[in-house]
């Protein structure tokens, strides 16, 4: 049996979540499905249009996933314009004369700018900018123009305008009415808005009619205002506004508005119960909805009504957040305040430039408008404040007032949102929709846009879609921190910020100031990396050594037994012979393991901790550097030969790897970093996996940012292309030190990316159109991080008193006899020997058998040391602000056969000194050695005198009895 055809005329966002629809709800098996679109290009991304501008091609913008049409059995016909409707015979006719017949017709055919009626709006060089034609015509324009003109300061206006800037171009924008965006802003937040934009060097000048475009004198065009002003610009740009396109429904005889617009329903049927119209095009309630939005809401409504369920379009609420020139505007409901009886509350930051205003209603207990510029945080729960009719607090204003410490969390929050209530509008995602999807396992923001689509439309929904993950995360019981740790009541971002603001060159000054107590696990390695990202100082200065975890503290990665690894750095896997021989007679002489990495490196395990400096020594002496491979730092910068060698190859990539990994070695950041650099498409080096990926065109270098292949691969986005070297090494500056002030912890540049507001886009008009104005600032930190590199080892070896730091014991010479290498794939087992009691020696002026192990001057401050005892290993911890200032611990991790626990993390939990083991990041009390995760887990502790300066430890160990009488002292 003949299926019946659904015909779809237009191509665009609404058409396409229209066909999504369909095939959602199985109409896809129903019908056989026709669309024509009139442009060459399938559906494409019409919000983020302006960052074709910032590089983003037209391939990325697209809508389309691959095979969508092929693989529903829908048909698309591009290019096809529709030119006539034979309802009477449901029939179409395009611009060839073809003829299609339907059973059914669903109009999308949107709209177009409209260009006011002024003499000489159709001169050459009178451009609009709505389609992706539009740009490549405005780009082309622009290549020989020097000063462009938006006429029109609405939301499209000010879209034009960020495209010409972006452009280049001096820019300036054209409005009619008193103010920008006269339709959404009232007047101080439009007064607001224009100061911003002006700052910018964008100018504006509103009240201008403009009567008529004439030649110019010294540029193309010159508009002649009715005050008998001028200005003279070589492109012109019109973005008045829209108008429905409607041309269709003359020929079908369907009912239109008198201003234009194709009447619809609550169905979105027309006039012809067999057609219905969606999008810009339609008209209901003689109301033309320019979002997309509410599209989508038709879309839906029409596709539930084909699909014989009920749920008519009943309106959409108009409100509106973005970015227009990098300024945050939003407006919501009733922003003009013209509801009877309504009153408004206002405020305004002249320093920061921020304007708020709340409409509410006579009561004052509902939210009926908002209108916010510079700031928009709190837009997202205004708007469901609004659209849900939830009760206002006592005190209205303290919505949108700053918050004063002590002060109780603004509003009632998402928890007293219904489940029913519409947190992204672009796809109808609700409250509960999420809370699905946290309950299915989605703990992160991009699992959960993944999952749902919340959030991948405009966008403007995600600060709120994070904090409803947030909240339904917290009611699973999973926690969700916001602090840092309990000894910094800051995120990571605002302690990087701290740091460069206030000069803050040590942790003891950075917790002195702005946090509490002696630090932990999380807060010291974070801030190490944030002074290191800062300053580069040397690690292992007295008042960084305490900071650094076991792998930046001995400047190797630690393995499972206690022995380390090494990596030498091999930039870009080019390595002479002779470097090749001296690692090799490295590894032979001290018997270790050696792998070629993935990242063209050689690496070296097995080695102890006190055999670290004398192979470096070697190493070094060979012409070697450290590879960073312990830190959360660059690691690798992984290339193909290119054209030095390959007959594909287009630029030098060896020669650029190299270069970008003697730029950025050394550099700490939130997540360790890779780069690759590929000399041609085919990829040879995997850039496009990488956090920073660089592959050859015959013109420059395209960049790719923020893939992995971790847990989550990811591949990289296109960033920016064509860039020749200077531009690209710029380029990269600014987005891995971006990534350095912005990124959580232990977040890697993918998951960056993936949770910012505003995505790539954003990213891209940041670092490549400075909308910040931060570019030079991210430079110039960076060239200040690159000036002061030092090869940590090479530091290391030019002290005898920094060696000391690589000794296995405090008081021995002897080598860990726990650690020995069998020839199975270079493995180390644990070799065991019977315990024996230390020896031990009468302490002057006490009774008990002590043993002496050392000064306490030959222990790092708020670090620890291992010693012997007999044939015993402890760790001893140098807490000098602690009244006990050393304890001694046995040195062996549980869990493990490692004798590594005086490696550990010094820190504090609630005020009571711990330890945190480098392995397994256990934390054990310094006190009795109790596990504060498995209260049935415990160290052993030893008793500890300090006499004139040096150490004596109790020949054995505190009995079970004695740690409640420890634990109440303490």
């Amino acid at each position: 049996m003949k299926k019946p055809v659904l015909a779809v005329i237009g191509h665009g966002m609404v058409s396409h979540y229209f066909l999504q629809q369909l095939v959602e709800r199985e109409l896809h098996q129903h019908y056989d499905i026709v669309v024509f679109g009139e442009e060459r290009l399938p559906a494409y991304d019409r919000v983020h249009l302006s960052e074709y501008f910032a590089g983003r091609s037209a391939e990325s913008l697209s809508l389309v996933s691959d095979g969508f049409f092929a693989d529903n059995g829908i048909t698309l016909r591009s290019g096809c314009k529709i030119v006539a409707i034979d309802c009477e015979n449901r029939c179409l006719r395009d611009e060839q004369g073809a003829e299609t017949h339907y059973d059914t017709l669903v109009l999308a055919t949107g709209s177009y700018a409209f260009v006011p009626p002024i003499s000489g709006n159709n001169r050459p060089g009178c451009l609009v900018y709505r389609t992706l034609d539009d740009l490549d015509a405005v780009a082309a324009q622009a290549k020989n123009a020097k000063r462009g003109v938006v006429i029109g300061g609405g939301l499209l206006g000010l879209e034009a305008a960020n495209a010409l800037r972006q452009l280049g171009l001096e820019t300036h924008v054209v409005e009619f009415a008193p103010r920008l965006m006269a339709v959404q802003l009232d007047e101080g937040g439009a007064m607001m808005l224009q100061r911003k934009i002006e700052a910018l060097g964008v100018q504006v000048h509103t009240r201008k009619e403009t009567r008529e475009i004439v030649d110019g004198e010294q540029a193309l065009h010159r508009l002649c205002f009715a005050d008998g002003s001028w200005l003279e610009t070589d492109l012109l740009l019109f973005s008045a506004g829209i108008r429905p396109r409607d041309e269709l429904a003359e020929s079908a005889q369907l009912q239109k508005g008198p201003r234009g617009g194709i009447v619809i329903d609550d169905q979105c049927r027309t006039s012809d119960a067999a057609i219905f119209a969606i999008g810009e095009c339609a008209l209901w309630n003689g109301q033309i909805f320019g979002l997309v939005a509410p599209g989508y809401q038709m879309a839906r409504s029409v596709a539930d009504t084909l699909a014989a369920r009920d749920t008519p379009f009943t309106g959409a609420d108009m409100s509106t957040k973005l970015k227009l020139l990098g300024v945050e505007v939003a407006s919501l409901g009733d922003a003009h305040g013209k509801t009877e009886g309504c009153q408004s509350y206002q405020w305004t930051d002249g320093p920061r430039e921020i304007y708020k205003k709340i409409v509410v209603s006579a009561d004052g207990k509902r939210l009926l408008g908002a209108v916010l510029i510079g700031d928009s945080a709190d837009y997202s729960m205004l708007l469901q404040m609004m659209l849900n009719g939830m009760a206002l607090p006592a005190q209205p204003e303290t919505l949108i007032l700053p918050a004063r410490s002590g002060d109780a969390p603004k509003g009632l929050g998402v928890a007293a949102l219904a489940a029913s209530a519409q947190i992204c509008s672009c796809h109808n995602v609700s409250k509960g929709d999420i809370a699905a999807a946290v309950a299915g396992g989605c703990s992160e923001l991009g699992a959960i846009k993944s999952c749902t689509k919340a959030g991948t439309g405009c966008g403007g929904c995600v600060p709120l879609l994070k904090q409803v993950m947030e909240h339904e995360l917290q009611q699973l019981g999973v926690e969700v921190k916001k602090d840092l740790c309990e000894h910094f009541a800051w995120s990571r971002q605002e302690l990087y910020h701290l740091i460069r603001l206030h000069k803050i060159r040590s942790f003891d000054e950075l917790i002195s100031r702005f946090g509490k107590g002696h630090g932990c696990e999380v807060c010291k390695p974070l801030v190490g990396s944030l002074l290191a990202s800062c300053w580069n100082d040397y690690l292992l200065k007295p008042q960084h050594l305490p900071l650094q975890d076991t792998n930046d503290r001995f400047f190797a990665n630690i393995q499972k037994d206690g022995t380390y690894s090494v990596v030498p750095r091999v930039p870009a896997g080019e390595i002479t012979p002779q470097g090749l021989i001296a690692i090799g007679e490295v590894a032979q002489r001290y018997n270790l393991y050696t792998k070629i990495t993935g990242g063209q490196r050689v690496d070296l395990f097995g080695a102890r901790l006190e055999q670290l400096p004398a192979i470096w020594e070697r190493l070094i002496a060979a012409g070697f550097e450290t590879g960073h491979a312990y830190g959360k730092s660059l690691r690798t910068v992984k290339s193909c030969v290119g054209s030095t060698w390959c007959r594909y190859g287009v630029q030098d990539s060896t020669g650029m790897a190299i270069t970008l990994e003697n730029r950025y070695k050394g550099l700490r950041s939130p997540h360790k970093i890779k780069m690759a650099v590929s000399g041609c498409t085919r990829e040879c080096a995997e850039a496009q996996g990488k956090d920073i990926g660089v592959i050859a065109t015959d013109k420059g270098w395209n960049l790719y940012v923020c893939g992995n292949g971790g847990m989550k691969p990811r591949h990289a986005d296109l960033f920016a292309s064509d860039l020749d070297s200077e531009a690209l090494i710029r380029t990269i500056d600014r987005v891995l030190m971006f990534y350095i002030r912005t990124a959580d912890r232990l977040q890697r540049t993918s998951t960056w990316l993936d949770n910012m507001e505003g995505g790539l886009a954003y990213l891209q008009q940041v670092i490549l159109h400075d909308s910040l104005e931060i570019g030079a600032e991210l430079e110039r930190e960076m060239q200040q991080v690159v000036d002061a590199y030092q090869c940590e080892w090479k530091t290391t070896l030019d002290s005898a008193e920094n060696r000391l730091l690589f000794r296995g014991f405090l008081n021995s010479d002897r080598p860990d006899e726990a650690v020995v290498m069998v020839p199975e794939r270079g493995q180390i087992r644990p070799a065991r020997s019977e315990e024996k009691p230390a020896q031990a020696t009468t302490l002057p002026g006490v009774e008990a058998e002590w043993v002496h192990v050392g000064a306490v001057a030959d222990i790092p401050a708020n670090s620890g040391v291992a010693a012997r005892l007999g044939q015993q290993q402890i760790a001893l911890f140098h807490l000098p602000a602690s009244e006990a200032q050393i304890f001694a611990l046995d040195n062996r991790e549980p869990g493990s056969e490692a004798n590594v626990l005086a490696r550990g993390l010094v820190g504090d939990k609630e005020g009571e000194p711990i330890v945190i083991s480098p392995l397994y990041k256990q934390r054990f009390r310094l006190c009795d050695g109790v596990s504060l995760d498995d209260a049935t887990l415990r160290v052993r502790v030893w008793p500890v005198n300090i006499i004139d300066g040096h150490i004596w430890v109790h020949h054995q160990p505190l009995s079970a009895s004695t740690f409640p009488a420890i634990a109440e002292a303490s």
